[in-house]
């Protein structure tokens, strides 16, 4: 998931920390190899470039990485990139929503992995439609709270478009309309504010709480969508409470 967990306060302990960070080092150098496809290699005149590689920085993805995702982008390996961007529907327990986010340059692979991981992990693959009205497309800026106040925040942030600032544990989201997201940003700047993640994702219009064994089945199927390689991003409309959160941490 980009920047931060959609369904719990804090991100399910995992062992492959390594394996992560390489999974999100290709999925921010994919960003910069579309961006560069799409605009060419000239930052200055690629705005979506520019912000594929602020983010990539941001992350601590290597100078070498980036320029190497920019030609190959831009064409100038003699590669040929040509990713597609496909989103699957899922349902997973107690009639909880997953909408899965795919860059791949081989639609057969990126549907039958996808598919596989579902109905492996005990969700259901569900029809088109089916789930993603559900959600909304929304820039989204998550934060740590380090002493601020929803106040705070919202006085930074309403000018620049903001429409709300919601509470995820130790952390804020700032919630916009997508075309609003960089001016969000730009005021949290202006303000001092530092922001860990912000992004265009989709957020879901209501929550669904699960119980310790609901949140277990769930983690494991987001875990194993996260893990394919063409896998961008796993949206839920999953609320896991804290006190579920904390059994799930004794396990």
């Amino acid at each position: 998931m980009s920047g931060h967990s959609k369904w719990a306060t804090t991100k399910h302990k995992k062992a492959a920390i390594d394996a992560k960070r390489a999974k999100a080092f290709a999925k921010l150098t994919k960003n910069i190899e579309v961006a560069a496809r799409a605009g060419g290699p000239d930052m200055d005149g690629n705005p979506a470039l520019e912000l594929a590689v602020q983010k990539a920085k941001k992350n601590s993805v290597p100078n070498d990485n980036i320029d190497r995702a920019i030609k190959r982008g831009a064409g100038l390996t003699g590669e040929a990139v040509d990713y597609a961007e496909i989103i699957y529907e899922a349902r997973g327990p107690q009639g909880s929503a997953l909408l899965v986010e795919c860059l791949t340059d081989n639609k057969n692979r990126a549907a039958s992995e996808t598919r596989l991981a579902i109905t492996r992990s005990g969700g259901t693959v569900a029809d088109p439609g089916s789930v993603s009205y559900l959600f909304t497309r929304k820039g989204v800026v998550s934060l740590p709270k380090n002493g601020l106040t929803e106040d705070d925040l919202l006085l930074a942030v309403l000018d620049a478009g903001a429409d709300e600032v919601q509470e995820a544990g130790d952390n804020f989201e700032v919630i916009s309309e997508p075309t609003d997201l960089r001016a969000v940003v730009t005021a949290l700047e202006e303000a001092d504010i530092e922001y860990e993640s912000d992004e265009v994702e989709f957020v879901p219009s209501m929550k669904v709480e699960l119980d310790a064994d609901s949140a277990r089945k769930f983690l494991k199927l987001a875990d194993a969508l996260e893990e394919l390689d063409d896998v961008q991003n796993v949206y839920s409309n999953v609320d896991i409470p804290a006190d579920v959160l904390a059994e799930l941490e004794q396990d």
